[in-house]
């Protein structure tokens, strides 16, 4: 671990009601550094797994959010909202009180594996320049194309009856850019009830999990750091080197060694993550030079 005036990284828990621009804002304040960034947005309702990034370490977040990603979640089956979550205003509603967990698992099974995934309107994703959500929210009608996606688990955990809607318990694993709103209204368009999503916890991002996060309400100035050395060796394959090829980063120079992935780290004598580096026909290349 490193100490607060060091590059590195923090695992928030994330509570309800924040954005994740607001988990940043916080950060900054608590350690008093204005480079400060966030991996894998959360929208306010959702709560677990962030990844933030302090000083130096924020260059690493790009990669990170490429990682997948695990969820518990509730699906409300029997209402179509706005924004596909609870959220939003309904559109409408259908008594889903007669659907049994079986037709309910039924069909989940088209939604698992690779799918073409046509993102919620309210996303972060960008049109013509602008977020989708703000042009939704300045009365825009926004249809974002279909995309590939990878969930590799969608499984029910429980089901229950409430006042005509069906509350089903998900835990879902899946491929970064994944929506778990998107999966919610496309169950309940399967159903031919309508659904939204009601609770969302990430749990894990790629390695990355609650079992390292911090609350925020308990962040102070001496919560420890996650070094960027830690954090590449939990995201990519690592190489260290000795301080001759060290030098040669510190320059952004290609290396004559054979590195393991489009995404490797780089380590120095020092134990100091120095860069990331591919694959090259003659060596390796930076993708990023860190220090």
């Amino acid at each position: 671990m490193t100490n607060s005036t060091d590059p590195g990284l923090l695992i928030i828990d994330k509570p309800a009601g924040l954005t994740s621009h607001q988990v940043v804002a916080r950060v900054r304040r608590v350690f008093g550094t204005k480079k400060v960034g966030h991996a894998g947005t959360l929208d306010p309702m959702a709560t677990g797994v962030l990844i933030v990034g302090l000083n130096r370490a924020t260059r690493l977040l790009g990669h990170l959010a490429l990682h997948d990603k695990a969820y518990s979640a509730t699906i409300r089956l029997g209402a179509s909202t706005t924004t596909d979550d609870a959220e939003g205003e309904t559109l409408a509603t259908a008594d889903a009180s007669g659907l049994g967990t079986a037709a309910i698992t039924d069909a989940i099974v088209p939604l698992r594996g690779v799918i073409r995934q046509r993102p919620s309107a309210v996303s972060a994703i960008k049109v013509d320049g602008k977020r989708a959500y703000a042009r939704v929210r300045a009365g825009e009608d926004v249809q974002l194309p279909a995309r590939e996606v990878t969930v590799s688990r969608f499984d029910v955990l429980a089901t229950r009856v409430v006042a005509g809607f069906t509350d089903v318990d998900v835990a879902v694993e899946c491929s970064s850019g994944t929506y778990v709103r998107a999966l919610a209204r496309d169950l309940g368009i399967a159903l031919g009830v309508g659904g939204h999503l009601t609770a969302l916890r990430r749990t894990r991002i790629g390695r990355y999990t609650l079992d390292q996060a911090t609350e925020l309400c308990s962040l102070t100035s001496a919560s420890p750091l996650m070094t960027m050395a830690e954090a590449a060796r939990l995201s990519f394959p690592v190489v260290e080197v000795d301080a001759a090829a060290a030098k040669d980063v510190s320059f952004g120079r290609a290396l004559a060694i054979e590195v393991p992935a489009e995404v490797t780290g780089i380590v120095g004598p020092s134990g100091d993550l120095l860069a990331l580096y591919r694959p090259d026909a003659e060596g390796a290349r930076p993708i990023a030079v860190l220090i």
